[in-house]
């Protein structure tokens, strides 16, 4: 059974009960607290605490979810990323996932999760695990009396650490676990499944709620949920019987030709496969290298996989095929990677070329500072050197290092690069910092920075016509489209909105004319604050995944909030009257994943 084909069965087993199928979400989240998606849980998070999932539209399908979801999340995880070159450890990888909101929750959940691994994988499940209890948690009966009544009779009891989920990022729903684990082709059990029942609230990390503290306030959920996570690399490896996540059809599609080629350097092949076609998604999502956040772990990825392809001889036109391999194994369920190809290629080409500019000079540099004994030690400095003159990302230094017998003084490169942080810091600190919500996310810190008065009044212009390009947009191509991200800088505004199509050049107009009529209209920007139920009602247009106070600012555009053309949820902040923003030009229309579009716009 192909990958493909257990994808679309899982997606079809959870619709056939009654499960709205949702795409999976962009690898560059709306959620500021994780820098990439890491679960399949994270676009759905908002139902469990706050929203009500059977009257919010969710962005990428245009309507509600319901009590009940599925989907394939892609996701991206980077705490195992020294570990990839193994037999299961990857950066990107799939999670299958169904979700209930105040659905159903234990029995129903178990159920279903026995009955599509035994009977639709044909899988026999070796043991499960549940959670034994804590001082603030009971021990979970209900699950073990569950998968009793199912004749499963290996059920281990494990703590907080491995069977106790969430939060994630800073706060969130959270609860116990019970992990499912079937064997592979050596006979090793492996955790393939993940079912987490959501019964309470935590108003603090992972971190802190595993910290030995006392008082522990875990508030009970209003509707306990159901969040279920199955790592469909994991998955297709116990349904195809392969020894390693490597030899199933995800990876000998696409990378077959050096997987198994060269077994003397498997671990080099296996770090180019993975990184390869985590750099593909992560570039058909919109991530582009670069030195902070999303886009230096991009880079670090790119150049990690250049060097292991240049010990592999691999040719540049090589890397490209491998990298079209990806998009052609992909491209039917992900359709943002055939749409963005152009883009894929483009990006990833100007960084390998500026990086293999360097590689040589900083391979001999590397093997002069190496040569010797074989307890080498390469200091923190002489580590940032080579990061700072040749753009050796820590990664590619201990991955040379090891290789030649040497050490790495990591942490002693963390404090050379963290001084050097804060060093340009104080040069480029900024004189103006204006906090807002809603839009306009700088740096994904949930900040808008501004050197002075003149940019703060530039984003803000730019601010308040986002706003105005939202209502434009659902004005001329309907009320399905919604927010689905956004960033302002003091260049430009980015505007990513749900839509299935390219835009027309007559669209494009429509929206720009619609705008700049408001523009010369000069409506003025008003202000009122609401309790959140009671904004709601106004009609006013709020960002799906943004967590608001209560009570919330309403910002509308016109002479009164029931006739106002434009208004939203939002923290500010804005122009006093339209006509402040000047001319408004959308630059550039394209696509930021399936069935999301982007629009970058300025003002003049």
């Amino acid at each position: 059974m192909q990958s493909s084909e257990i994808r679309t069965r899982f997606l079809e087993f959870f619709a056939k009960r009654e499960h709205t199928v949702v795409p999976s979400s962009s690898l560059l989240p709306d959620d500021p607290s994780v820098l990439l998606t890491t679960a399949g849980m994270q676009q759905f998070k908002p139902y469990y605490a706050e929203l009500d999932p059977t009257v919010t539209v969710h962005p990428s399908i245009g309507k509600p979810v319901g009590k009940n979801a599925a989907s394939c999340q892609k996701s991206f995880r980077t705490v195992d990323i020294d570990e990839v070159g193994d037999s299961s450890h990857l950066t990107f990888f799939e999670m299958l996932g169904n979700f209930s909101f105040g659905g159903y929750f234990k029995k129903e959940a178990i159920t279903w999760a026995h009955e599509f691994i035994t009977k639709e994988m044909g899988l026999e499940i070796s043991y499960v695990t549940i959670f034994q209890g804590s001082k603030a948690v009971p021990k979970d009966e209900e699950s073990r009396a569950l998968w009793n009544s199912l004749g499963v009779k290996d059920i281990r009891e494990e703590g907080m650490e491995d069977v106790f989920w969430g939060p994630t990022g800073k706060e969130g729903p959270c609860g116990p676990s019970t992990e499912v684990y079937c064997k592979n082709a050596t006979g090793q059990d492996i955790e393939i499944w993940n079912i987490v029942f959501n019964q309470y609230f935590y108003p603090g990390s992972r971190e802190e709620l595993l910290a030995d503290t006392p008082n522990k306030i875990l508030a009970p959920l209003p509707a306990p949920g159901v969040d279920t996570g199955m790592g469909l690399d994991r998955l297709v490896m116990s349904v195809q019987k392969t020894k390693t996540i490597f030899e199933t059809d995800l990876f000998a599609k696409p990378f077959g030709e050096i997987l198994q080629s060269d077994t003397a350097n498997t671990q080099s092949s296996r770090i180019v496969a993975d990184h390869l076609r985590a750099s593909t998604f992560l570039l058909a999502d919109g991530v582009r290298p670069s030195n902070k956040e999303a886009g230096y772990i991009l880079r670090r990825l790119i150049r990690r996989a250049l060097v292991h392809a240049k010990k592999l001889n691999i040719s540049t036109d090589r890397m490209d095929a491998l990298m079209q391999n990806v998009i052609d194994h992909n491209g039917d369920f992900y359709a943002e990677l055939r749409l963005n190809q152009t883009a894929i290629f483009e990006a990833f080409g100007q960084e390998r070329n500026k990086f293999m500019k360097a590689l040589e000079r900083g391979l001999k540099e590397f093997e002069r500072r190496t040569q010797g004994s074989a307890s080498t030690t390469i200091s923190g400095k002489e580590a940032f050197d080579l990061y700072q003159s040749y753009g050796f990302p820590i990664d590619v230094i201990r991955d040379l290092a090891k290789e030649r017998g040497a050490l790495v003084d990591v942490k002693g490169f963390e404090a050379e690069l963290a001084a050097e942080v804060a060093r340009h810091r104080e040069i480029s600190k900024a004189g103006s910092v204006a906090k807002f919500g809603g839009h306009g996310l700088l740096l994904d810190t949930g900040e808008l920075k501004a050197k002075d008065e003149t940019e703060l009044k530039v984003v803000t212009r730019l601010h308040t016509a986002t706003h105005m390009l939202q209502q434009a947009l659902r004005e001329v191509l309907g009320p399905e489209v919604h927010q689905a991200g956004s960033d302002i800088t003091v260049e430009r505004t980015r505007f990513d909105f749900t839509f299935p199509r390219k835009l027309t050049p007559d669209e494009i107009k429509a929206v720009e004319n619609k705008v700049n009529a408001k523009v010369k209209e000069d409506l003025p920007m008003q202000k009122v604050v609401l309790p959140k139920s009671e904004a709601e009602k106004t009609g006013a247009l709020y960002f799906f995944k943004e967590k608001y106070p209560d009570p919330v600012n309403v910002y509308f555009m016109g002479s009164d909030i029931k006739t106002a053309w434009s208004k939203e949820f939002c923290g500010g902040p804005h122009v006093t009257h339209s006509g402040e923003i000047g001319k408004f030009k959308i630059a550039k229309e394209e696509a930021c994943s399936a069935g999301v579009r982007r629009i970058r716009a300025i003002v003049e």
